[in-house]
């Protein structure tokens, strides 16, 4: 009976130390791209004019070490970019490596540091084509890791707390930065250097890390990740797509040439107030699409939803509605959609799911 207790006392000693040695934590793979986060300055107070993707992956970890108390964390450096320079081969190849991590059973969560600037576009991608239930959360800073007061460490240590967490799981691709918890279909960047740039206009932040902790509140409804009908698996090349702007006395000639130069697939048009075109605009954009061109109407607006058969016939003109995401996001869904098929019904039904 004695040595019955005994054991008991030992073993419950044993799982305690094991425990506190992080044997039991979670494995978290830190992606890193580039961006501010791993920027670097002359002088600690230059929060302008700094170099971005200076720093590796190991680095950023390194500068950071109460992260090894949260998970055991590993880092790949899959790219070393400012992320304004953020195009389709990039996409494509953080994808194809996120959903090869994400297959994996030895990882359980993945964070992927990355600029501000194209932030909430490379989310939205990975939201409809990583299929997996497992945390993925990008986070970035809007300061270098030199500045005097840098916001960096703090949120990759706030992103690796969610990619950790079981709040974060099936909840599709998230964003992490200033303390709150984005969904990557809603959050954009409004503002150009203010340390909370960051917003969902249309339907708020998702949680907020206070003190270690996550809370999460609200959960999106559009599809993503693992019930998004597209994979990364399927594809290797993106079809152009561009955004052209709308504003007063607009000229449709930016449209043709788009149409006849470029060879686009499909034109985002970001129409004023509710997706308008001026008037010399709408003869052009019928003909992109007598050319089977997609045309999707968002708006220059902000927020808001863009009305299918508002002010525009869309059903007339075989227009597509881009329901109340903002022009950057609709170019990623019309990429996507168009990898399918270029019939506006079908681009419309995609719009509307996601």
């Amino acid at each position: 009976m004695k040595v019955s207790i005994i054991n008991r006392i030992f073993i419950v000693l044993l799982l305690v130390v094991l425990y506190s040695s992080n044997t039991f934590a979670k494995n978290i793979v830190i992606v890193a791209t580039g961006g501010t986060i791993a920027g670097s300055a002359q002088q600690s107070t230059d929060t302008t004019g700094y170099t971005a993707a200076t720093l590796g992956v190991q680095a950023l970890i390194n500068a950071v070490p109460e992260i090894k108390k949260v998970a055991n964390v590993t880092g790949e450096q899959v790219l070393q970019i400012g992320s304004q320079d953020m195009d389709n081969e990039a996409w494509l190849k953080l994808a194809k490596k996120i959903d090869e991590l994400a297959s994996s059973s030895s990882v359980d969560g993945i964070v992927i540091t990355h600029g501000t600037d194209t932030i909430e576009e490379t989310a939205y991608f990975l939201n409809l084509v990583v299929n997996t239930k497992k945390p993925i959360v990008l986070v970035g800073a809007m300061r270098p890791a030199t500045a005097l007061s840098a916001d960096g460490p703090l949120n990759l240590l706030n992103a690796v707390i969610v990619a950790n967490s079981k709040e974060a799981q099936g909840k599709g691709v998230l964003v992490v930065i200033n303390d709150t918890i984005f969904g990557a279909r809603d959050i954009a960047k409004t503002n150009t250097f203010l340390v909370n740039a960051f917003d969902a206009p249309n339907s708020g932040a998702m949680g907020y890390i206070q003190s270690s902790k996550v809370f999460l509140y609200n959960n999106s409804s559009a599809l993503n990740t693992s019930a998004s009908e597209f994979n990364i698996k399927n594809i290797s090349a993106l079809p152009r797509v561009d955004i052209l702007y709308g504003y007063a006395n607009a000229g449709g000639e930016y449209v043709d040439y788009a149409v006849n130069t470029l060879k686009v697939k499909g034109i985002v048009y970001a129409g004023v107030g509710d997706g308008n075109f001026y008037k010399d605009v709408f003869p052009a954009v019928q003909n992109a699409v007598k050319n089977k061109v997609a045309v999707v109407r968002s708006s220059r607006v902000g927020s808001g939803i863009v009305a299918r058969n508002g002010e525009v016939n869309d059903d007339e003109n075989g227009f597509v509605a881009a329901n109340n995401l903002n022009p950057q996001k609709a170019r990623v869904l019309l990429i996507l959609a168009l990898t399918k098929n270029n019939d506006p019904k079908y681009i419309q039904s995609v719009f509307n799911k996601y």
